[in-house]
């Protein structure tokens, strides 16, 4: 039974020294971890800047009296579309109406008298040397013409009775929407007076002012002049409302800023969208997405890469079968991808995938990987062995 004792215990302990020096080395042996790749490219990628932006009335104008009297009618629906010079409110039009009367009868005198003072004129000439003399064809002539300028200043007057008489309607001046009235029947209004009695604000087109900041303007500026940014021919714009959801129409550049803000150091640009629908409203603060054009750069996934507390953007790269840190210069991003313009080379592999874990000159062996239509990793093709 001894015997058996210390020949098991030997066998025991040549065992243990066995396998002491496997067990020792299994943390250095195990094989390299597996990363997920993708291939650096360098490519042309649209150059979107996003900017707040607030809708503003492309036009809008207060309704106010031309002649003064008391509000009669009030002819518009307010809220609802109105085109330009529909009536909108009625004043009493009595005494302009009188006063066309009695101006349209005054240039009927003052036509007579032209008439009587044609005839006088003709016969005080025809007369000369045998029954007029000069002064008197002079004053004859004279009379006429005094006649012919009252005919003129007649026709004013009727002009301006009838001018008053229209005005006694009050229009709208552009198409829009009409606000709800600021009177009512029975009201006194007056000539040339501030009160607004409605205003008319035009919704289709829209325009949306954009801000963005003069830093980003000058940086722009430095990229075409040497050539990282191909502007397009026409700036076109998106926008994203206070919801989240993207609004449909393509708004058009209507003119650049050419001021900077002193107040906020920002250049106010402006576009203008259709709105038949009136979803968008003056005042409304909206997301702007401008499209300058196209710059040559990589796309890196923003999964893939992290700032560390400078702000400083890194990502893996796979040399030789080892792992490095690459810091980066980004330009923004596109479709939820870093824009890299430098810091990376055409070809250069980026780990997208298996992370966790890594440090400066690991072993690690690739795979190819993708991505699907919701940014989530897929493989391309088979672990490398």
């Amino acid at each position: 039974m001894n015997k058996f004792t210390h020949a098991s215990g030997a066998v025991l302990s040549a065992l243990f020294f066995l396998v002491s020096p496997v067990v020792a080395q299994t943390p250095s042996g195990m094989p390299p971890k597996q990363v997920g790749v993708v291939e650096a490219i360098l490519m042309d990628v649209p150059r979107i800047v996003t900017l707040p932006g607030r809708a503003v009335a492309a036009s809008s104008t207060a309704i106010r009296p031309r002649v003064s009297g008391i509000v009669t009618e009030i002819i518009y629906q307010p809220g609802r579309p109105i085109a330009a010079g529909d009536p909108m409110f009625r004043i009493d039009d009595t005494t302009y109406q009188a006063n066309a009367t009695s101006a349209q009868a005054q240039l009927s005198s003052a036509q007579a008298q032209v008439t009587e003072a044609q005839a006088a004129f003709t016969r005080t000439e025809r007369l000369v040397g045998s029954g007029s003399t000069q002064a008197q064809v002079e004053s004859a002539r004279a009379a006429l013409d005094q006649a012919r300028a009252a005919v003129v200043s007649a026709q004013a007057d009727l002009t301006l009775a009838k001018a008053k008489l229209d005005w006694t309607t009050v229009t709208s001046p552009l198409a829009g929407v009409a606000s709800v009235s600021a009177v009512s029947i029975g009201d006194l209004v007056n000539e040339g007076q501030t009160d607004a009695m409605a205003t008319v604000t035009q919704l289709d087109p829209i325009e949306v002012d954009m801000y963005e900041p003069s830093s980003r303007f000058l940086s722009v500026i430095d990229d075409i002049k040497d050539g990282t940014l191909r502007l397009n021919d026409e700036l076109n714009a998106t926008l994203t409302l206070e919801t989240g959801q993207t609004y449909q129409a393509v708004g058009a550049l209507v003119a650049p800023g050419v001021t900077v803000s002193t107040s906020t150091g920002s250049i106010d640009t402006r576009f203008r969208f259709d709105n038949p629908e009136h979803r968008l409203l003056p005042g409304m603060f909206l997301r702007g997405r401008i499209n300058l054009g196209v710059t040559k750069a990589m796309l890196v996934s923003q999964t893939a890469a992290s700032r560390d507390k400078l702000g400083n953007l890194s990502v893996w790269v796979v040399v030789d079968g080892k792992v490095q840190k690459r810091d980066l210069t980004d330009d923004g991003t596109y479709q939820h991808q870093w824009i890299i313009t430098d810091g990376l080379e055409d070809g250069d592999l980026v780990v997208v995938d298996g992370l966790a874990g890594l440090s400066e000159g690991a072993d690690v062996v690739t795979v190819p990987v993708g991505f699907d239509e919701n940014g989530v990793v897929r493989d391309t093709a088979p672990v490398t062995e």
